[in-house]
């Protein structure tokens, strides 16, 4: 076994990933004219029962017909322990060359994704697809979180894991009502200061989950995506949300909402003067390393190798941001 990180399998701006209802027809235009990064179309929590083959045929018509520009485009299934999701995948999968990942819910271990690896590699030789279709796949239960080493090293054609608050809330049996925000009954009581009061500090209640996962992927070579946050209307507490998830090392969040695309992309990409200091980093210690110094002062600050990776994963992501914006 290695002993550092596995480098990134694949490079895909996720800083924001759009959920559409597949039998939500009204809204494909829209969401293929706006500014997600990825989609992907909902087969499993967004369609009743009774609407799942018709939701199946609509989300392949839209991959087909629509024009979907340059964004990533995924469906999530149902799941393996129904009886809708095999069909999904091997449907979906044979009949749009547009599709990019197939996002797996509640991967519970290593099994799920190579279950789904082995069906789609069948599927690509059938139908001689050139690209091999990715998987995206959800941590959302107790079972997967306990298993997520397992589940981030189990297969090369894993790019992604997500974060899936809402249904964690329930394998857990948390009392949280609302998806992607603080309890207030997590929290910590300080001493009693000099007026004798005592201040209440909120906690995150997922920050392990979220770290465990975020760590999992930068060690398999993954892209961390933190879930959902269900008040659409809450700018405030949303980007609140997704900068804790980026202090944590994801690449980006869950829209499920329109307004939520913009607030995603914004925290998301690095700020000018972060990409400003970046390059100033970068092409002073490219000199300095070719005149054999590893360590060199910037505006009173010792910058080294290391902050040269750092500068790396920040333009990368920057020139990637800056083509999108080119091609839209």
């Amino acid at each position: 076994m290695t002993s550092i990180a596995i480098p990134p399998r694949r490079f895909r701006l996720q800083r924001s990933e759009l959920a559409v209802p597949a039998t939500s027809e009204h809204f494909f235009e829209k969401a293929a004219r706006g500014g997600a990064d990825v989609i992907f179309l909902d087969l499993e929590d967004a369609v009743a029962p009774s609407h799942k083959a018709r939701g199946r045929e609509l989300a392949i018509a839209a991959l087909n017909d629509l024009d979907w520009g340059d964004k990533t485009m995924a469906v999530r299934v149902n799941g393996l322990d129904t009886e809708w999701g095999w069909r999904d995948i091997a449907e979906v999968a044979e009949k749009c060359p547009r599709l990019d990942l197939v996002l797996l819910p509640k991967a519970g271990g290593a099994r799920d994704i190579e279950f789904v690896e082995t069906l789609l590699a069948g599927i690509e030789r059938s139908t001689g697809r050139a690209q091999p279709i990715g998987i995206e796949a959800l941590v959302e239960t107790a079972l997967g979180l306990a298993n997520v080493e397992e589940i981030a090293r189990s297969s090369t054609r894993l790019e992604a894991l997500i974060f899936g608050v809402g249904d964690f809330i329930i394998s857990m049996q948390a009392p949280d009502r609302m998806v992607g925000a603080i309890n207030p009954d997590y929290a910590v009581l300080t001493d009693s200061g000099a007026d004798g009061k005592r201040q209440r500090h909120y906690n995150d209640q997922w920050h392990h989950a979220m770290a465990r996962i975020a760590t999992a992927c930068r060690a398999y070579g993954l892209r961390p995506v933190d879930g959902p946050y269900t008040n659409f209307r809450d700018e405030e507490g949303f980007k609140a949300s997704a900068l804790r998830a980026r202090a944590l090392g994801f690449d980006g969040k869950w829209a499920i909402h329109p307004n939520q695309v913009a607030w995603a992309n914004e925290v998301f990409t690095p700020a000018p003067e972060v990409v400003a200091w970046a390059e100033k980093v970068s092409s002073a210690m490219t000199r300095a390393a070719a005149e054999g110094r590893g360590a060199i002062s910037i505006d009173g600050e010792l910058i080294d190798l290391a902050h040269l990776k750092m500068t790396h994963n920040i333009l990368e992501r920057s020139r990637a941001i800056t083509s999108r914006k080119r091609q839209a």
